[in-house]
């Protein structure tokens, strides 16, 4: 196993990473299980949760003003202008930060939604970047200058990409032990990523298919505590094991244990419930909880149930929207799960209307981290108030930004 992450050194401190490699002096803390003194057993967990985090599908689904922010003619050449000034300035897109791409109107709403999106409802879609007008340098500028008023970027895979890009490259969506689903154009189970928080930007839409579903977790919480306590039980128990997939540091394991669902470390009360859940990444594990070799042990009956459960109750529950070229959707992995329809691409060589070349499906994605310092939640987590807690890290590889899929 590897060192307990509080032997460390902080990533926020003195640290001797080349500001080459990491510009801003950060480097992303990656997946470990949690502190296991600070989880709480199912009979700690509330009966019902209430408040702002709760909703359901049929209180927006047909009000879509709740949730959707419309950019202005005004707002879009704001962020456009900062994209130029950027570009313009030289730095590396892995040096983003707020400080460097100031935008003095949208600002103070900006702060207003980061509120909302980490502690209400947990999600908005954002409407009008110009993705088809801009070039991908623009477009991705724009885009983590938007991301920086909202968190830290981390990385999200072994190749330190801090902004992901959601296409079908062709690869197995079967080989589950090592192939990521958003490199392919399977459906993609209802889950949270690897961050406090995940972003989507819509730079082309499918020919068929690849909508969007999402629920609040704790919705679904409360309807599993009255028809499922059992599975809530099965779900908040540490004796699950998640799939690092290969991208794993020296001396890590090839997986961590921990619970989907987890207890805020809050001694002042009114801890929150957090989950953490990607379905693909416990069902991978056959090569380590099977056959003579087995390391780990295999899912149980009541596991099994649970996922079974958890699959067909969110499908239940979701709401449903679709991304446009030029939207941004932005979420809470802290208490909203999210779900993709399979979907059917382009053929290559295809055209649009007037002759052009058509773009395959393609998202720009970001995880970003809120620490507990920042407003974050109050993970039972070593790392809860590292700057970049979170994401994926495989030893000292830096951050990449590139601008399309690789």
């Amino acid at each position: 196993m590897a060192p307990a992450l509080v032997e460390t050194p902080s990533f926020n401190g003195p640290s001797g990473l080349d500001k080459k490699l990491f510009p801003d002096g950060l480097k992303t803390s990656g997946q470990h299980p949690p502190d296991y003194s600070l989880v709480r057993p199912y009979d700690a967990f509330p009966k019902q949760i209430t408040g702002q985090t709760v909703w359901q599908a049929e209180d927006y689904q047909q009000h879509p003003e709740r949730w959707t922010h419309i950019f202005s003619d005004e707002e879009v050449a704001e962020l456009g202008e900062a994209a130029d000034n950027f570009i313009a300035s030289g730095v590396p897109l892995t040096g983003m930060t707020k400080e460097r791409f100031p935008l003095p109107t949208l600002e103070p709403f900006f702060e207003s939604v980061r509120n909302e999106v980490i502690n209400g409802k947990g999600f908005i879609l954002f409407k009008g970047i110009p993705v088809q007008e801009w070039s991908l340098q623009k477009s991705a500028t724009a885009y983590l200058g938007f991301g920086a008023y909202f968190g830290y970027f981390t990385s999200q895979n072994g190749q330190g990409h801090i902004l992901g890009h959601v296409k079908d490259l062709g690869e197995d969506p079967t080989q589950k032990d090592r192939v990521r689903i958003y490199r392919t154009n399977a459906k993609q189970p209802y889950h949270t990523d690897a961050a406090d928080l995940v972003g989507l930007l819509c730079i082309a839409k499918a020919l068929e298919g690849g909508e969007s579903d999402i629920l609040s977790t704790h919705h679904l919480f409360n309807h599993l505590q009255r028809e499922h306590p059992d599975v809530v039980e099965t779900l908040t128990t540490p004796n699950w094991y998640f799939d690092r997939k290969g991208e794993v540091s020296e001396g890590e394991d090839p997986y961590y244990r921990s619970a989907p669902m987890l207890l805020e470390n809050d001694p002042n009360g009114g801890a929150r419930v957090w989950t953490r859940l990607d379905p693909n990444y416990v069902i991978s594990l056959a090569r380590y909880n099977s056959g003579p070799n087995a390391r780990i042990p295999p899912l149980s009956a009541k596991q099994k149930h649970a996922l079974d459960v958890w699959d067909k109750t969110c499908s239940e529950l979701s709401l449903h929207m679709i991304l446009d070229p030029g939207d941004i959707q932005l979420l809470s992995n802290s208490h909203v799960l999210h779900a993709r329809t399979a979907y059917k691409d382009y053929p290559p060589g295809s055209v649009n209307e007037d002759g052009r070349p058509r773009v395959r499906r393609h998202l720009m994605r970001l995880w970003l981290a809120v620490p507990e310092t920042e407003g974050g939640w109050k993970i039972p987590f070593a790392d809860s108030k590292e700057r970049k807690r979170g994401g994926i890290q495989v030893n000292d590889v830096p951050p990449v930004c590139p601008l399309d899929a690789e």
